[in-house]
């Protein structure tokens, strides 16, 4: 099955076998021998389906706000179509036509859902095969690289003085999930979080290699804990860098991805145990990585962008950067009342009692310094990014913001915001010169 799981979902054949189908579809529906009222009905059909799309699109992203913000505009056209298409199906099978139309225009319903569910899939463009659509992981374990010794406090120069590449040092680095065997024990927690996965750059796969600062990254909800993001965007970076950048680990925060359990130890199970007790110090154990917290970055995107800054928030002895990518100013902040509702029985006060301006307003910070970014097509996490931004640099944060232009919601934002704000933390964590 690993052949199913593994298709592209973005521009494979795929997408164009689905697309064709429905164009096909579409128009065996639409073209028949008969009269001017077939067709006035079928244009009625197709403009009703439209509009319903648009009224469903308005209602449920924008007037209830059921999933945390508004559709993005590419994703729309290919709802539009699936209602539009499905509307003249469902004419279709109450005119009088042969049951033989009428079991293509059933067959076409489906077509059309299918190819809407990837068409806004890949608008989004972070679930990249259909593995990855439906939550399932077909990625080639990664085998760990055993460290030789347990590094103890700062180094003594930045790496970016010391490193000098060796012949060995291959041109790229590895991400995947850990072994079976190596699966992070959640001896403290109990939480059952999905498998991690991990990136080596270049200069952590040479025979001796050093230790090299540390990122761990959370992704959004719902979504996997995929580390081809974080992976490619820093091989990019250790290009331009003698293959020097951090070890990342990409952990699940959520167990189930269809939940958000806010980052915290609640009703979905313990996930800051997790985190703090579980992921970090099997971190510490397995990987080989500086110590010091100016080494140490919590990173996330969307719904994982709030979990780091509340890590940073509540951490600063753990986590001396953070970096918040298209994220939430505190966790459930695109749907607040659900969160409300659903973790804290509406208690505001415990709810208020999480939120990174609480933490923030009642600590005390020596040196953190944060990297946020958000899209400038994405109005809602831009608002956001800002608010948190002021918050942070409030509290005595280093704060560096990013727009990423004509970014969205989706792949964009995450990219282009992965690349800008990793690119400023280099400096901070020894490989960069400032």
């Amino acid at each position: 099955m690993d052949w199913l799981w593994n298709l592209d979902v973005i521009d494979g054949p795929l997408v164009w076998v689905l697309d064709g189908l429905s164009i096909a579809g579409l128009l065996y529906l639409v073209i028949r021998r008969s009269g001017l009222l077939w067709y006035l009905s079928a244009a009625i059909a197709l403009l009703a389906g439209a509009l319903l799309a648009l009224g469903t699109v308005w209602l449920v992203f924008d007037a209830l706000n059921l999933f945390g913000g508004p559709l993005i505009r590419s994703a729309e056209p290919w709802l539009i179509g699936a209602f539009a298409g499905s509307a003249l199906a469902i004419l279709t099978i109450y005119w009088r036509v042969s049951w033989k139309r009428r079991v293509i225009a059933v067959a076409c319903i489906i077509v059309f859902g299918a190819t809407a569910a990837l068409g806004v899939n890949g608008a989004y463009g972070v679930q990249t095969t259909l593995g990855s659509m439906f939550h399932v992981q077909n990625r080639k374990p990664i085998t760990l690289v055993t460290p030789t010794s347990t590094p103890t406090g700062a180094p003594a120069r930045p790496l970016y003085e010391t490193w000098k590449p060796p012949a060995d040092l291959p041109k790229t680095g590895r991400f995947g999930p850990l072994p079976a065997g190596d699966r992070i024990p959640n001896t403290n927690s109990g939480f059952n979080a999905r498998p991690a996965q991990v990136y080596y750059p270049p200069a952590a796969l040479v025979k001796d290699p050093p230790p090299l600062p540390f990122v761990l990254m959370m992704m959004g909800q719902p979504g996997d804990p995929d580390a081809k993001w974080i992976g490619e965007a820093l091989d990019a970076i250790a290009a331009d860098h003698q293959g020097l950048a951090p070890i990342a680990l990409v952990v699940d925060q959520l167990g189930d991805p269809s939940v958000d359990p806010l980052c915290i130890d609640g009703r979905y199970g313990k996930v800051e145990t997790y985190v703090t007790q579980d992921v970090l110090p099997w971190a510490k154990a397995n990987l080989h990585i500086l110590q010091s917290p100016k080494d140490w970055t919590v990173a996330g995107y969307s719904a994982g962008g709030s979990c780091a800054i509340y890590y940073g928030a509540k951490y600063p002895q753990t986590f001396g950067n953070v970096i918040s990518v298209s994220g939430e100013e505190y966790p459930g902040a695109s749907v607040p009342a659900d969160s409300l509702r659903a973790m804290f029985d509406g208690d505001q006060n415990a709810y208020d009692a999480i939120k990174p301006a609480t933490i923030m307003a009642k600590t005390n910070y020596a040196d953190t310094e944060a990297f946020f970014s958000a899209g400038t097509a994405d109005a809602v996490y831009t608002d956001m990014m800002r608010r948190a931004a002021a918050t942070a640099t409030s509290a005595g944060w280093k704060v560096q913001t990013f727009a990423i232009p004509g970014g969205d919601h989706g792949v964009s934002s995450l990219t282009g915001g992965l690349d800008q704000t990793l690119r400023a933390l280099y400096p901070r964590i020894g490989l960069q010169r400032p």
